[in-house]
């Protein structure tokens, strides 16, 4: 299949790499402009371009893809027979999906229509979902709208965060992209074979009819006449090719029930620490490593980056003198401060118990685990967070 993709990110270099490698041709690959990073403010392209000139690969950048004229010819003119998209960044105009003969299919990071949107991933983790996905589907207008075509379904783990299983769906996507690849390829070969055989046996009547006509001009003229309408009838416009490539891959169609997975928010970071105990982790191992989850202490913002739950009655085997005076524990408010112990570990009032941190940052500091915050910050049992 010749092959142009459309990617961003890591989670999208997984992808381009496995079709590369793969037995079909990429003719080009569009990804979005450089952008500037650090404190020099250098640009930095995306890990798909940095991949795509590792291969020599054609490049485009397009800083939009709607009403942009240019990029569409240029893609039409390449002939594809599929679009890839992965991650790209850019809901695409219809123009454009409909340039590829095969159809324009996306790899998707849920198990549609759960989580139709730009998140996927982090909101399976930020809800504490127990299992997640990886869908890939024939793309339309809509977002996240268009018709199933494989699916493959995944446990996420208890303490797993959205970078962890950012990196395993990566993978699982790229190996999905290639098996959906060859299905439609399948696909491909059989409407072929279908056209090529009813050609044939249109053209060879059209040739017997005027043989027994005897009259070799009529013949000619009428063999040439038939020629063409048999041409015209089976040059089937991209649509009608699509929707015999659909029902022979057996794509599924969407339900009304679906649920959307809209950006994350930088006003979601903020801790409420009269939640519980588990949504409080959820958010944290949810928000990492993308922006991290935070509170302030006297004025200052502290990053969250790994906690753990920490039931009363586990608390206690850490600290048994709390048994004396177990019914305070719990009526103390919410954010404070129990315990600031660089051998025991750091906990923290919640809604319904308390947590355990594992892994903080300070303002202007680097992320390290409670025994080295603690040995450079003073924390006291009794200050509470905002």
């Amino acid at each position: 299949m010749k092959i142009v993709f459309m990617g961003t990110p890591d989670f999208a270099k997984e992808s381009l790499e496995a079709v590369y490698n793969s037995k079909n041709e990429v003719l080009a690959v569009v990804t979005n402009p450089d952008k500037p990073k650090g404190r020099g403010m250098k640009m930095i392209a995306s890990p798909v371009k940095e991949f795509a000139l590792e291969k020599n690969l054609k490049i485009y950048q397009p800083t939009k893809v709607r009403n942009n004229t240019e990029f569409i010819e240029e893609i039409k003119a390449l002939n594809p027979d599929l679009l890839c998209v992965v991650a790209y960044g850019k809901i695409l105009p219809k123009e454009l999906l409909d340039i590829p003969r095969y159809g324009a299919i996306n790899v998707h990071g849920s198990l549609l229509p759960e989580y139709r949107g730009a998140a996927p991933i982090q909101w399976a983790v930020l809800n504490g979902d127990k299992r997640t996905g990886i869908t890939t589907m024939f793309m339309d207008i809509g977002m996240d709208t268009g018709d199933m075509i494989l699916k493959e379904e995944t446990e996420i783990g208890e303490d797993e965060t959205t970078g962890e299983l950012w990196d395993r769906l990566s993978k699982i996507g790229a190996k999905l992209l290639v098996k959906t690849i060859e299905k439609i390829e399948q696909a491909k070969e059989q409407i072929e074979q279908e056209e090529d055989k009813n050609k044939q046996e249109k053209t060879k009547s059209v040739a017997n009819n005027n043989l027994k006509s005897n009259n070799c001009e009529n013949m000619n003229n009428n063999l040439s006449e038939k020629n063409e309408t048999t041409q015209n009838d089976y040059c089937k416009t991209n649509n009608e090719i699509l929707e015999k490539v659909k029902k022979i891959v057996g794509a599924e169609k969407q339900g009304e029930n679906y649920t959307l997975a809209p950006m994350i928010e930088k006003e979601m970071a903020k801790i409420d620490w009269n939640k519980k105990s588990k949504e409080i982790k959820n958010l944290v191992r949810g928000l990492n490593p993308i922006m991290g989850a935070y509170s302030f202490l006297d004025g200052k913002k502290i990053k969250f980056w790994k906690i753990d739950i920490m039931p009363i009655e586990e608390l206690e085997k850490i600290f048994p003198e709390i048994k004396e005076y177990e019914g305070r524990m719990k009526k103390i408010e919410p954010g404070t401060i129990a315990f600031a112990d660089n051998k025991k570990g750091i906990f923290i009032k919640t809604g319904d118990g308390f947590i355990k941190v594992l892994e903080l940052q300070g303002e202007n500091a680097k992320k390290m685990d409670y025994k080295n915050f603690l040995n450079g910050n003073k924390l006291q049992a009794g200050e509470i967070f905002e």
